[in-house]
């Protein structure tokens, strides 16, 4: 674990996050004392309980299916038209 203080964390706080991305704890020091810790997320924890809130909160569905595991791979469908950009342009506006 990396101990850093308050004023070195301000001024180097792009190098502690460096840090923490790569798996690394920062304990954080106000006069000598600790006072917080800076941990790396579980990103996939993380992301679960994201989704599961957005869920609970109405504003997203759970999944009905696995997605194929080519679905990445398979060719999106022809909009020449361009409904799809418009509807999201119009989401936009009315900020939905």
């Amino acid at each position: 674990m990396v101990k850093a203080s308050i004023s070195r964390l301000k001024s180097r706080l792009s190098d502690y996050v460096k840090l923490v991305r790569n798996g690394e704890e920062v304990l954080i020091t106000d006069r000598g004392l600790p006072v917080a810790r800076i941990v790396p997320l579980d990103s996939e924890r993380w992301l679960k309980t994201r989704v599961m809130e957005l869920v609970e909160s109405g504003l997203a569905k759970p999944p009905a299916a696995k997605l194929p595991k080519d679905f990445w791979k398979l060719p999106r469908p022809a909009d020449p038209e361009g409904h799809g950009l418009r509807a999201l342009l119009e989401e936009r506006r009315e900020g939905r």
